[in-house]
């Protein structure tokens, strides 16, 4: 049995990296979503434990402390992290696990996790991931206006990525990723 491969997603908030996680995963088998614990309010829709575990400020920090996350982030205001144990319990299982993390994330499992398969989800323009985040009426102009400024900054990430995605077709970018999980599954099981 093989070791479970890390799947590592990121791109700028509103760019559809969540919608393509979720589509990727209802058609893989052996795909593992990793449920991040985040210091935010859940948005309207969002199970604690499902989306996000919803934790406090305290005992997120509690965690930080006691060495329980892969990696974690400040975005916008609220902390992030990937608990660690997510990972070993996938990699001994052999199931695949696929993370929808920041950059910054993506910086700190690169250094700790490098046999990871980092893809970047890209939108089409500025303009759309504005139009994206506008339509999801979670945060004011203020919010999304600054989500847009730290986009422009993500993308020059992009060099640091195995993949990039560009979303500017859903059913395309479903493709895509699912290409990319299924060859890299086929090289692991054919490696000596």
């Amino acid at each position: 049995m093989r070791e479970g491969i890390i799947y590592i997603i990121s791109g700028p908030s509103g760019g559809g990296k969540t919608t393509l996680t979720k589509r990727v995963m209802a058609d893989l088998d052996n795909l593992r979503f990793s449920v991040s614990c985040t210091t935010r309010e859940p948005r309207e829709g969002e199970v604690d434990g499902r989306d996000y575990r919803f934790v406090s400020v305290s005992k997120f920090n509690e965690m930080v402390k006691e060495n329980k996350f892969a990696e974690y982030a400040n975005v916008y205001g609220n902390l992030y992290g990937t608990p660690i144990d997510q990972f070993e319990i996938a990699k001994k299982c052999g199931v695949d696990l696929i993370l929808d993390i920041d950059v910054q994330g993506a910086k700190q499992i690169r250094d700790k996790y490098s046999e990871a398969v980092f893809c970047f989800v890209a939108p089409s323009s500025i303009e759309e991931l504005e139009r994206r985040l506008t339509l999801r009426g979670s945060e004011g102009s203020s919010v999304i206006q600054k989500r847009l400024s730290v986009a422009q900054k993500e993308m020059e990430e992009t060099e640091h990525y195995d993949y990039i995605i560009h979303n500017d077709d859903l059913e395309q970018a479903v493709s895509a990723l699912k290409d990319i999980i299924e060859s890299k599954r086929r090289e692991y099981e054919e490696a000596p």
